[in-house]
């Protein structure tokens, strides 16, 4: 077979014996779409990715190639996929999508809405509540404004602090980030100024089940915080921002007034992001899904 119709899948070490043995369900059927075209699947490791090979090539969370290439990437839970030409979700075609409530099965949101706060949730969901505090999950490079972002990571828990003088503020350290020694020392400055700045290492369910509201950078906390009907403001960019009080739109003051009277529909919202706008490797239809895609995309399939 010509390597100009050879399909590369750059993978890590564990996904890529996972894909090659037909163990991963998504990347499975990914495959399954290309060998129905005649095109041929082999599993590479992603160190040896060279934009100048022929053919094409199919890359997990990294970034892909600018010509016949692709990225995939769960959508924040499992079955739930997204195949784009961008490794920034801020970029990808659900970022850019009109959320249009209008013409959705209510009935069938809250069926799929409810299934799934109780696979994901059951649990904290049993302690729901509002306890008066915000919680602000921390990502990383608490320091750095990065091009995706309005301010730091520490700038905007001093934006929290401003807008909410009398409130608790929580803000959460990311378990499996790695923070410096100047990190920590800014963040217990600012707690020791603060006394209503709370830092905390993790517990994301508790945290989400008692808040008020969250404010993230755009963490994916945020979106999980939709399954317990908690709205956010966003000081960053993201595919899921459709329904959140965003800041690049809103204004620091604008955003934090907008998230105090937040009420969207969750259920409408979560079934149009991971149901419609997604692919889920779980039903019937996957395949036929993943070959439009493709197709959208450009492939020969």
């Amino acid at each position: 077979m010509s390597s100009s119709n050879k399909v590369r899948f750059y993978l890590p070490e564990g996904l890529r014996q996972s894909a090659e043995a037909g163990e991963h369900n998504f990347l499975t059927k990914v495959a399954d779409v290309l060998r129905a075209a005649d095109l041929d699947v082999v599993y590479e490791a992603p160190h040896f990715a060279d934009a100048r090979r022929s053919g094409y090539s199919l890359f997990h969370m990294e970034r892909p190639f600018t010509r016949n290439s692709v990225t995939v990437r769960r959508a924040y839970f499992y079955p739930f996929w997204q195949i784009e030409h961008s490794h920034e979700r801020w970029r990808w075609d659900v970022a850019k999508a009109r959320f249009d409530p209008d013409g959705i099965d209510v009935n069938e949101a809250v069926r799929f809405y409810r299934f799934w706060q109780k696979r994901l949730y059951e649990a904290p969901l049993k302690n729901l509540g509002h306890d008066g505090f915000v919680y602000v999950p921390l990502q990383g490079k608490l320091l750095e404004k990065r091009s995706f972002q309005h301010c730091s990571p520490v700038e905007m828990i001093g934006h929290t602090l401003a807008q909410e003088p009398n409130r608790k503020v929580i803000a959460a350290l990311h378990p499996k980030e790695s923070y410096s020694e100047e990190e920590f020392a800014v963040l217990e400055r600012l707690e020791a100024e603060y006394s209503q700045l709370e830092l905390r290492m993790g517990d994301m369910d508790d945290l989400l089940a008692r808040c008020d509201y969250i404010v993230t950078q755009n963490s994916s906390v945020a979106f999980s915080g939709f399954f317990f009907g908690k709205p956010c403001v966003l000081f960053g960019q993201i595919d899921f921002h459709h329904i959140a009080a965003n800041v690049a739109l809103l204004g620091v003051a604008g955003a934090f007034d907008a998230v105090r009277s937040s009420a969207p529909d969750y259920a409408l919202y979560v079934w149009w992001f991971l149901q419609k706008m997604s692919i889920n490797a779980g039903r019937p239809e996957t395949e036929d899904r993943i070959r439009a895609r493709l197709l959208a995309l450009g492939w020969p399939v």
